[in-house]
């Protein structure tokens, strides 16, 4: 397992507990405002290893209620189900972050009662998926397939998209709405965040913008008759 790094604790990633999070190295996509954009190559620092993680964890029980598991993208990493064994055996709740590009490893992991939540991003309307991800002319049919699952079975979970000026507007979010919503008969979303992008030198392509606050609430106003909640975050 290449662990990159590790938060020693966060309020604000897992709702409702106090949690640290861990960062796998590796990602399949390249999305041009990707934050973490140190660990989308297979290759990179190692922050510790799957052992030291254990020990880190043993010592902050009854401090730490969750591990929130994020990237670059877990799903790629092999080991990743082994690890969230030990997590679990060891009492904490896990919570996953996905791009939902391997919809047989959350499927897997979801049905062995191994995620207690899990965050899947929504780049974009399908036209749009694409130039979004960083990956033109993308097949997105396996993004599709962990939206169903998720939409149709027991797993808490939110959808969240990172919406960037120059990728999104209002026809992209009505049809971003119209495709999650009708993918599974009679399934729509429970919770989308509407995450506002924050300019950082980290980023993989410069000249990217947010989109205002009134912008950012008429897309919430769109997506309404297709999510059963729609919230902004990271805005003041």
């Amino acid at each position: 397992m290449h662990i990159a790094g590790l938060q020693k604790m966060t309020l604000l990633d897992f709702p409702g507990k106090v949690a640290c999070t861990v960062f796998l190295q590796g990602c399949n996509f390249r999305c041009p405002f990707c934050h973490n954009s140190d660990l989308l190559g297979k290759d990179g620092p190692e922050g510790m290893t799957d052992e030291e993680l254990l020990k880190f964890l043993d010592k902050r029980r009854g401090l730490l209620d969750a591990v929130c598991i994020t990237g670059g993208e877990p799903t790629l990493q092999p080991e990743l189900e082994k690890l969230i064994c030990a997590i679990k055996e060891m009492g904490y709740a896990v919570k996953l972050d996905t791009n939902g590009a391997k919809p047989e490893i959350l499927k897997k992991l979801s049905q062995q009662g191994l995620l207690d939540y899990v965050a899947m991003d929504i780049k974009n309307s399908p036209e749009g998926y694409g130039e979004t991800v960083g990956v033109p002319g993308m097949d997105i049919s396996r993004v599709e397939q962990s939206i169903k699952f998720l939409l149709a079975g027991e797993q808490p979970y939110e959808f969240r998209t990172t919406v960037v000026a120059e990728l999104h507007d209002e026809t992209t979010m009505e049809s971003m709405g119209k495709w999650l919503s009708t993918l599974v008969p009679g399934k729509k979303p429970v919770k989308l965040f509407l995450q506002g992008y924050i300019d950082r030198d980290s980023v993989l392509k410069e000249g990217l913008h947010p989109c205002s606050r009134e912008q950012m609430e008429s897309f919430v106003r769109i997506l309404r008759p297709f999510v059963d909640a729609v919230e902004i975050r990271g805005m003041e």
